[in-house]
Parts: C-alpha cells; structure tokens; sequence
C-alpha cells in the first residue's frame, strides 16, 4: 500500500462563519467572515505547576483553556459579519448582546457526509478593541473570547461559498 504524500495547508483552508442571525428565535444564519487581516486562535492553556519535594524539576499539567481569536478587518459595507462586529463594538454593547456564535471549518478535513467538512463550533463574546487605524481603510480589531464549550460537528457550504450549515454532533 502506498503511502500518501504529505501536503502542507494552506490558511484559506480553514474558513470561520459567523451566526449573524439575532432573537433567540432567529434561525442560525452562519455567513463568512470576509475581509479579515488577522484572524489568530489562541489556545490561552492554564497551567497547574507544582514541584514535589522528591524531585529536582517541576509538574505541569494543562487543566483548562481560555481560548481567544483576536481579529482585524477592513470595514466594508453591506458585510453582515462586519455589521454584526461594529454594532457591538460602535454600540458598546454588554452581556448577551456581545455574544456570537462562530463555527470553524477545515476544508482540508472531510466530514462523515458527502461535501461537509470537520467544523468546530464555540459561543464567543466579541471583545472590541480598537477602530480608525490605518489611512486607507477602516480597521477595526479586537478579539472573540470563549464564552462555551467547544463542539466538533460537520459544516456544509452553500454554493455561494459565503453561507453555511452547522450540523452537530448525534449522541451516541
């Protein structure tokens, strides 16, 4: 059996959509997220050291994450996932009003289901930094910090390559 070549992945390979869609009766509405400079994960582990007295180096052990996406983007009108962000950000909004859903996809993983793709899914609250920098371009950044648990489903593209489908996980 021959083995497969390692290819390296490209960045466009893992593509996040927002849930711009609000109301808790809205219905989920998760569209590109388009026209960002930066967009880098942190996993922000937490760390739990202790030396025992028996021993001459430390113990370290990862015992949870506190992860954060910070961003920036190019402002453009008519970008619902730029409208979404500035309306917090412009708005200074708190609680509730600040929270997004957001869903990974690894385009270069597929799903279980013909034309889906491995997706991550994670409640964030959009924490707005800075606007104005930059000549050229409104620039707004800022970071999405974790507000939920993370959640492995499958993501499906719509053809316009700008909208997708969550579906989570079945229980088992």
């Amino acid at each position: 059996m021959a083995e497969a070549k390692a290819k390296i992945v490209g960045r466009h390979q893992r593509v996040a959509f927002m849930n711009v869609a609000t109301g808790e009766a809205a219905a989920a509405n998760y569209q590109r997220m388009t026209g960002f400079t930066q967009m880098t994960n942190s996993k922000n582990p937490k760390e739990y050291s202790r030396q025992y007295v028996d021993r001459e180096s430390e113990d370290t052990d990862v015992v949870g994450y506190s992860p954060a996406i910070s961003y920036s983007f190019d402002r453009h009108t008519n970008t619902p996932v730029h409208e979404r962000i500035a309306k917090v950000h412009d708005g200074e909004l708190t609680g509730s009003d600040a929270l997004v859903d957001v869903v990974i996809v690894d385009f270069f993983s597929p799903g279980t289901a013909e034309g889906s793709y491995v997706a991550r899914k994670r409640t964030y609250a959009i924490i707005p930094d800075a606007d104005g920098d930059g000549t050229d371009a409104l620039i707004y950044t800022g970071s999405l910090k974790s507000k939920s648990d993370l959640e492995e489903g499958t993501a499906t593209i719509l053809d316009d390559g700008k909208t997708a489908t969550y579906t989570a996980p079945t229980a088992s």
